[in-house]
């Protein structure tokens, strides 16, 4: 096991399967930061041609991305950039579009996970733009309060659907500071330029919901092509497809052995 996904699984286990939820107020109405549902297509026209005004370095992550602020007024007031093109660096292979990709295949099988990420050019160069999310915490901030989600079925479905992405997309970079969570408990990922290249799973799968295991059985090489054809080689659709029939199998094999009601969750 990676020392990332020790990490990982460490904070994911100190947060997602405590009994002792935080107590809120009855009367407490908490908004999630997840501003682009139902706004797709604004958001990513907006993020492809709104003028980028000024830019600051982000203290953390290895790819060295940037914030880059739009002018006030606008549907968003911040993105992160990040010039990253295809290629091996430090032993990773790294892309920008692989950011992209996580965003389109998180669209199709409905998680809303990702936020919008487009492809544009920024000083020339070409880079994916995503969406800075407001009023977020790292799971890591969190494990350092000891917080604990109010709705703890609620959340538990929200890290079994992460875990399955992550698999899926075999994202070996997945790490404590690359899940974000919004004010309603929502997990927001972010960090996909290692995804797509690589065949490792890093979850152990033992839970999926069912509408996600349905749409999950339901991806074809077709579907793939047209969401994430122009962003990933044909090979890794290939590799995606190939680890989503074992997550299935997976999932087929705990249903036969412990019965639906304990692996499919609502």
């Amino acid at each position: 096991m990676t020392v990332a996904r020790r990490v990982l699984v460490g904070v994911a286990a100190a947060v997602a399967l405590t009994s002792t939820p935080l107590r809120l107020p009855v009367s407490a109405a908490v908004e999630g930061s997840k501003v682009w549902i139902g706004r797709y297509e604004e958001f990513e026209k907006f993020l492809e041609s709104a003028p980028l005004e000024r830019f600051e370095e982000v203290p953390v992550g290895v790819t060295r991305p940037r914030k880059g602020y739009f002018a006030p007024g606008g549907v968003a007031a911040a993105a992160t950039v990040k010039l990253l093109p295809p290629g091996r660096d430090r032993g990773f292979y790294e892309s920008y579009k692989s950011e992209i990709a996580a965003y389109k295949l998180d669209r199709v099988l409905q998680l809303d996970m990702v936020p919008p990420t487009v492809e544009r050019r920024v000083d020339g160069d070409l880079v994916s733009v995503q969406l800075w999310v407001e009023g977020t915490r790292t799971i890591k901030e969190v494990q350092r309060v000891k917080d604990h989600a109010p709705n703890v079925g609620a959340w538990n479905r929200e890290v079994y659907r992460q875990r399955v992405f992550d698999d899926l997309i075999g994202n070996i970079d997945s790490n404590g500071g690359n899940l974000l969570i919004d004010p309603a408990w929502n997990i927001i990922k972010v960090d996909h330029s290692r995804c797509f290249a690589e065949s490792k799973m890093p979850f152990e799968l033992t839970r999926i919901d069912r509408p996600l295991f349905t749409r999950l059985q339901a991806l074809d090489e077709p579907t793939l092509t047209r969401a994430i054809g122009d962003w990933v080689e044909r090979g890794e659709i290939d590799a995606l497809l190939h680890r989503r029939d074992e997550i299935v199998k997976k999932f087929k094999g705990l249903i036969a052995r412990q019965g639906e009601a304990r692996v499919l969750v609502p």
